[in-house]
């Protein structure tokens, strides 16, 4: 498998730090971290400049290689991070790109790209995280509408949002994974109730929401009725594999900067220190040449990520979390002070082994559909 760039690849790359050496400097300060309504202004405000570039599209249009060069260089700059955007941009998006109907596709995409509309996840439930197909929360059809009832936990960005990416059953008595439906949710529709979570890290990025008696029209269902467990394989395809490329990029920049952190502060003279940060530098070499890979069979499978974004998501989770605990040696005393370097990098990194499918769905994934393996009784 070729994993080198072509000459048209190049060119994109160079444009695109051109371009970025020249705007990055004319941002406005970020907002707080508390400051939802102040940072969905920035992160959409940041999208409306990548728009108007001509460096929207990249996340749908564009060819899976070019998408990744633009989020190894927007990382490599510092860029803004997609922020609000995530969900429209890296899961909804892409999910509607490849499912939607053509009118579908005209209604939602150009708002996102545009930088005009904020979409969350209403995927897990109180007793449906890691376990998705146990979800409840019910749609019965009424006219052109579905009623929806229930309750959504860890909703991204949900108080910030005009769109969700909703999940819920249409048919109680089918299998499982049978009887579910992927519905677009306005936000602003009547019964909904958004009550935010306050994480171990202080953020409020997530979000409890309640269903009562929520109406969506049946023309926002994208796939076909009871569909929706395959269309979301599709979701969690983009979520688990393309959607962490600059995250791994930051990983290995961050390594870099505690190697001269260590240096500085004399725990660079620990050799099991400095083995554990030669690992992680292999293991981040071998992560980036793993998604170069990812984005290949991608390119050669209509753009959509397959099976090996398990493997991806499942390793990247435990090397983030080792990166942070390497983090916590080089502090020492220091890796209890929020205010530090990396200390809230920690605590978030946490998270990671469950969000996205937790590394135990992750390693049935690939020991099932990767590996061959039987399936466990």
């Amino acid at each position: 498998m070729d994993l080198s760039y072509t000459a048209a690849e190049e060119d994109f790359r160079a444009r695109l730090r051109e371009w970025l050496a020249k705007v990055l400097p004319t941002l406005p300060d970020r907002p707080s971290p508390d400051d939802w309504p102040g940072r969905r202004a920035y992160d959409l405000g940041w999208q409306r400049m990548l728009h108007d570039a001509g460096y929207a599209d990249v996340h749908w249009d564009a060819s899976p290689t070019t998408r990744l060069i633009f989020l190894e260089e927007t990382e490599r700059a510092g860029a803004p991070y997609v922020g609000a955007n995530f969900v429209g941009l890296l899961h909804a998006g892409p999910t509607i790109a490849a499912e939607g109907t053509a009118e579908q596709r005209a209604r939602w995409l150009p708002p996102v790209l545009r930088g005009e509309e904020v979409w969350c996840q209403g995927f897990s439930e109180p007793d449906a995280g890691s376990d998705l197909a146990a979800l409840r929360t019910r749609a019965r059809r009424d006219g052109d509408d579905y009623v929806v009832s229930g309750s959504k936990i860890w909703t991204s960005h949900a108080e910030v949002a005009d769109w969700c990416e909703l999940l819920v059953r249409t048919d109680p008595d089918a299998p499982r994974h049978r009887g579910i439906t992927w519905l677009a949710m306005p936000m602003d529709a009547p019964g909904i109730t958004v009550r935010p979570l306050r994480t171990l890290a202080g953020s409020a990025e997530f979000a409890e929401v309640f269903l009562d008696e929520v109406r969506v029209p049946v023309a926002n269902r994208v796939g076909a009725e009871n569909d929706g467990w395959r269309v979301t394989m599709v979701t969690l395809s983009f979520e688990r594999g393309t959607a962490f490329v600059g995250e791994v990029v930051a990983c290995r920049r961050v390594l870099r900067e505690l190697a001269r952190a260590a240096r500085e502060n004399g725990r660079w003279d620990d050799p099991v220190l400095r083995r554990r940060l030669g690992r992680l530098e292999g293991e981040f070499r071998a992560l980036w040449r793993l998604t170069q890979w990812n984005v290949s069979v991608a390119e050669a499978g209509g753009g959509v990520p397959g099976t090996g974004a398990s493997v991806f998501k499942l390793r990247y989770s435990h090397a983030r979390q080792e990166l942070y605990d390497a983090a916590a040696d080089v502090l020492g005393p220091d890796c209890l002070d929020l205010d530090r370097p990396w200390v809230l990098d920690r605590l978030s990194s946490l998270s990671y082994t469950i969000a996205a499918g937790t590394s135990q769905i992750q390693r049935t994934i690939v020991a099932e559909r990767v590996l061959g393996l039987p399936r466990g009784r």
